[in-house]
């Protein structure tokens, strides 16, 4: 019983994809065709298109699973534990004071070498 009710899910899922492909399709050709109308209007109306084909979407196992990977990612990110105001400003010193100090170590070597092969060319 289960194999028959995935089985037709599944089969329902494909008819649903080509739904939303189709409200996407439909979205794109109407704003190209009414290009002429007030861009709030066909702003509005992408957004309602996008709603129906994002609803249709999440009605498929494919929607599901990327609905619930998206709120297990916003509750990780709540886990995330944060750097300080302190924390960023010392790191964000130190990474400039290595770019600098690096930078000028390659300017140096540069000139160096410009200096070498000049001398040598003649």
């Amino acid at each position: 019983m289960n194999s028959k009710v995935s089985s037709e899910g599944s089969k329902l899922d494909g008819l649903k994809w080509v739904v939303v492909v189709a409200i996407v399709a439909a979205g794109v050709v109407g704003n190209s065709v009414y290009s002429e109308e007030s861009l709030l209007y066909r702003v509005i109306a992408l957004l309602v298109l996008a709603g129906v084909a994002g609803f249709v979407a999440l009605q498929t196992a494919k929607g599901l699973a990327f609905f619930n990977l998206f709120k297990e990612a916003r509750s990780e990110i709540r886990k995330v534990v944060w750097p300080t105001r302190q924390e960023t400003l010392q790191t964000t010193l130190i990474v400039t004071v290595v770019v600098l100090v690096v930078g000028l170590l390659l300017w140096g070597l540069d000139s160096l070498l410009s200096v070498g092969v000049a001398s040598v060319i003649g």
